[in-house]
């Protein structure tokens, strides 16, 4: 990975300077290249040969030299929240076949596994040089959300990674080692990379989010307190923040992007008042595509690109393909609705050891000429005739809640394991402040939920719990005799 010889030339060059502010304290290059490499010497003490190396997703300057260290020496991280349910995150390391965990923590996460203790590692000489690695070698495996309760992998390759770090230098944002960046994200969601690593490639700061504050009230901290210049977040954290937009006024913002749900285009002009000198990007992309892949600037004082009063996603970034295509994968002309497909330099190569899932999810078809492949979204859009893509929203019953994809059938499955023989649904609705909720509609005339809810936070994620619970007798039908879920939608409103 060239971008990892960037990150040395970093720590060489601008070695006093602010790489990361963490739980209030500021920590330079210098001590992020010692944390980097007294990590990659105990690895190699060790003599840890594995490939694929648990992380435990921890808010601190050792984490993220972590990463970096696992890179240099051609391994994989894969990120482990500690919050996460004990069952998911065993079924995240077998499935990675993780025997090696780097934790930060004062004493091991995960008791039955070799753990190396970052914190406490001797200080050492700076290493910095990478091993040599092939390209199509993984630089990390995150798990999202499955439709059978068993969450699936995606392994980025270190050229999809690159790809990325290439495609998105080339969008041509002005990125010096002045600037201080938000990273707003757990470090299970790809989101993240982004925000910790572009950074660190300028010789810029890093501001984190730490998980015990309330993030939304955080993130308003750091930009006033702070005069943050680049930001990455999803659309649903401006919800929260709309009460205070008279308060907001950060001058200093350069680009402030969004990514994760749709971003309405109301909601960006107001934002647009609080980063008076910002550009507002729209970007889109799924896990499986590194990342985002697309990107559309919010236009001041002129009209805007929008479908139903969401911004449009715009054209794909460099060495990057996007496509409309119908039921028969056959692509589809300007204006006509489709599923939005993804292809290009920033692809997965396919879902971890789940050949199945691989064969619904990806297809090759003929584009510019020769064979490309590509991943089905499982969004519907309709590309304009000058390129732009406008999404229209979602085909299945995936959504997007706190910037997380999330499979309905996946809480379906877990509460009916729970409830046995009992009918569930979950449903997606919009609150109060337009953020996504899950809600779980019972067939039952019983109004118990409290021990349903705590196997729920036992088996998922706290995103994925329902947020509201509501019983019925019999679920009402559409004219195909299916269950009518917009009628069950209505129960939310």
């Amino acid at each position: 990975m060239k971008f990892l010889g960037d990150i040395q030339y970093s720590a060489e060059n601008y070695r006093d300077r602010n790489a990361f502010f963490l739980n209030e304290t500021y920590y330079s290059y210098t001590d992020f290249a010692r944390a980097i490499s007294k990590i990659r010497k105990a690895l190699n003490s060790l003599e840890i040969s594995d490939k694929n190396i648990g992380l435990v997703a921890n808010n601190d300057l050792e984490t993220y030299a972590s990463i970096i260290a696992l890179w240099l020496e051609g391994k994989a991280y894969i990120p482990l929240n500690p919050d996460n349910p004990a069952d998911r995150n065993e079924n995240v390391i077998s499935q990675a076949e993780i025997r090696t965990i780097l934790d930060s923590s004062q004493q091991a996460t995960f008791q039955n596994y070799s753990t190396i203790l970052t914190t406490d590692l001797p200080v050492c000489e700076i290493d910095l040089d990478p091993k040599k690695v092939n390209d199509d070698e993984i630089a990390y495996i995150l798990f999202t959300s499955g439709t059978t309760g068993v969450p699936k992998g995606v392994p980025i390759s270190r050229a999809n990674l690159s790809g990325f770090i290439k495609s998105f230098e080339e969008l041509g944002y002005s990125i010096t080692e002045e600037d201080r960046f938000l990273q707003m994200f757990d470090l299970t969601f790809d989101l993240s990379v982004m925000s910790y690593l572009v950074p660190l490639l300028k010789g810029a700061c890093v501001y984190p989010v730490p998980p015990d504050k309330i993030k939304y009230s955080y993130i308003f901290e750091l930009m006033d307190e702070h005069d943050l210049t680049f930001s990455l977040m999803v659309p649903s954290i401006l919800h929260y923040l709309r009460p205070y937009f008279h308060e907001i006024n950060c001058p200093k913002m350069k680009y402030s992007l969004f990514c994760g749900e749709a971003l309405p285009e109301d909601i960006s002009q107001e934002w647009s008042r609080c980063l008076p000198n910002a550009e507002i990007i729209n970007v889109y992309g799924p896990t499986e595509d590194t990342i985002f892949c697309t990107h559309y600037t919010y236009r001041r004082n002129a009209p805007n690109k929008s479908h139903n009063g969401i911004l449009s996603v715009g054209k794909s970034m460099n060495y990057n393909f996007t496509i409309v295509v119908n039921d028969e994968n056959e692509i589809l002309p300007a204006g006509e609705k489709g599923e939005l497909c993804l292809g290009g330099i920033q692809l997965t190569p396919g879902y971890w050891r789940n050949e199945e899932k691989n064969k619904e999810a990806f297809f090759t078809v003929k584009y510019n000429g020769a064979p490309c492949r590509f991943y089905r979204t499982g969004d519907l859009a309709y590309k304009d005739m000058d390129g732009d893509m406008l999404y229209l929203g979602r085909k299945d019953f995936q959504v997007k809640v706190q910037g997380f994809r999330v499979e309905l059938s996946e809480i379906e499955f877990h509460a009916k394991t729970f409830l046995t023989k009992t009918n569930v649904v979950a449903i997606a609705f919009s609150n109060a402040i337009d953020n996504s909720e899950i809600g779980l509609v019972i067939e039952s005339d019983k109004s118990d939920t409290s021990q349903l809810l705590t196997y729920l936070r036992a088996q998922m994620p706290a995103y994925m719990v329902p947020t509201q619970i509501r019983f019925i007798n019999n679920f009402p039908l559409n004219v195909n005799g299916k269950t009518d879920r917009n009628k069950l939608t209505e129960m939310f409103k």
